[in-house]
């Protein structure tokens, strides 16, 4: 069974940056596609970040476009979410999750069959 363990969250100031790693026990990595959600308090889970089994493909939210980037390295079982450039709206619970293979339709949660526990990140002066 796979597990998911995110990690790497905490305070951060407004413009600072944070790695969020998700690491995999259980089974590889490799033949998972990654996608990292957020839950902010009083709102709905929103999808963050999207990248393919291979890595080639990724996808961003339109609020962090330009500044987080998604990676994994296959070998270490290991997906990462560099955020930068971090804001407070930034400030929520994040989550990894995996799917067998891929999706189309990478923002939709329900397309997701594990999930970590989530790491809390708080962005504030």
């Amino acid at each position: 069974q796979l597990q998911l363990v995110e990690s790497g969250g905490g305070l951060v100031q407004p413009g600072g940056s944070l790695r969020l790693s998700c690491a995999a026990s259980g089974h590889t990595l490799e033949h998972y596609a990654i996608g990292w959600f957020r839950r902010a308090p009083g709102k709905e889970r929103e999808a963050v970040s999207f990248i393919s089994s291979s890595g080639v493909s990724t996808n961003y939210g339109d609020p962090v476009k330009g500044r987080f980037t998604i990676s994994r390295d296959n070998a270490k079982n290991t997906v990462y979410l560099q955020m930068s450039s971090l804001k407070p709206e930034d400030t929520a619970v994040y989550f990894c999750a995996a799917v067998w293979g891929g999706t189309t339709m990478w923002f939709n949660s329900d397309e997701y069959d594990h999930w970590g526990q989530g790491t809390q990140v708080t962005v504030s002066s």
